[in-house]
């Protein structure tokens, strides 16, 4: 029976070249703060790239012919792989770097956030205390139309309607406007939103982090001019309210992700670990049996003699 040409070393090479870029791509996606397409294209560029030499010198060291041709071609691509090895640790080592700062990330990030839970109880706390004074406001309009007419006519009252429905349906219109249809779907989507992004943030989520870092101030801010918005609107007779406000404060967390650090003893023990795994498969590989040795390089036979 014949052997399977691809060993479980030579799967192990495999994987630890993936592995190796699967952990740049983590860190090249903080460098460049969330930027897929390049993450992707440099660390798979690296791990190919390592993955292929570690297979190469492989497949040289096991060759039955031109040993002395080979074995130059081996040494050249093993000092290769040593030096390609040596500064891949940098963009590899970044991910670690940043995660032994996780927890300063996660509270700052976190304090973005959770300011931003208050803002939809804020509005409605704002939104009912001007519908309750507005009414409260019409009401005593109503009681006082007698003594004050031209009041009463200011606030848009007609002689002759039933004020109680006239006060409902002012009351209506403010409430409409301050609540607008899509409303409750907006509070919806938004606080999914945020609990989203606090688990990621919480879970530290890679990916996840990177994205929540590069949206949360667009987004909260967003909710709070769409519902600043909604407040302008004046019912008639309404001149003293203010509208809507809510105090933001974003901490910065970029520069934890963005500015390069040196590698870190943990990157650079995890870093070698897979280099000997990509290497294992060169490191087990057994010459072949007419393979003369080192004199071959050294000695001083004929090239025919020695290239066997």
């Amino acid at each position: 029976m014949n052997q399977s040409k691809f060993s479980l070393a030579d799967l192990l090479t495999a994987l630890g070249a993936i592995g190796f870029g699967f952990l740049c791509f983590l860190s090249l996606n903080f460098l460049t703060l969330g930027d897929m397409q390049l993450s992707v294209i440099v660390a798979t560029i690296i791990g190919f790239v390592l993955g292929g030499l570690a297979f190469g010198v492989k497949l040289l060291k096991q060759t039955s012919r031109n040993f002395k041709t080979n074995i130059v071609w081996e040494w050249v691509l093993l000092f290769l792989f040593l030096i390609i090895a040596y500064f891949a640790v940098f963009p590899f080592s970044h991910y670690f770097a940043v995660s032994t700062q996780k927890e300063e990330i996660q509270q700052k990030i976190t304090s973005n956030i959770t300011q931003a839970e208050g803002i939809f109880t804020d509005y409605e706390s704002y939104a009912n205390n001007r519908i309750n004074n507005y009414e409260n406001r019409l009401k005593s309009i109503v009681t006082g139309k007698e003594v004050a007419p031209s009041q009463y006519r200011n606030y848009g009252f007609i002689d002759g309607t039933d004020d109680q429905t006239q006060i409902e349906n002012k009351v209506f219109t403010l409430k409409a406007q301050l609540y607008p249809s899509n409303y409750k779907q907006m509070k919806l989507v938004d606080s999914t939103w945020l609990a989203d992004s606090k688990a990621k943030i919480e879970n530290w989520s890679p990916t996840g982090i990177v994205k929540v870092i590069n949206t949360v101030k667009t987004e909260i801010t967003s909710w709070k001019n769409q519902l600043k918005g909604y407040s302008t609107f004046r019912a008639q007779g309404e001149t003293d309210e203010k509208d809507f406000g809510y105090p933001l404060t974003f901490k910065t967390a970029t520069n934890y992700f963005t500015e390069r650090t040196n590698p870190t003893v943990l990157s650079i023990a995890y870093s070698l670990g897979l280099y000997v795994l990509m290497l294992l498969s060169y490191f087990i590989t057994k010459r072949h049996t007419r393979y003369p040795g080192l004199k071959l390089i050294f000695g001083t036979g004929s090239v025919k003699e020695n290239e066997l």
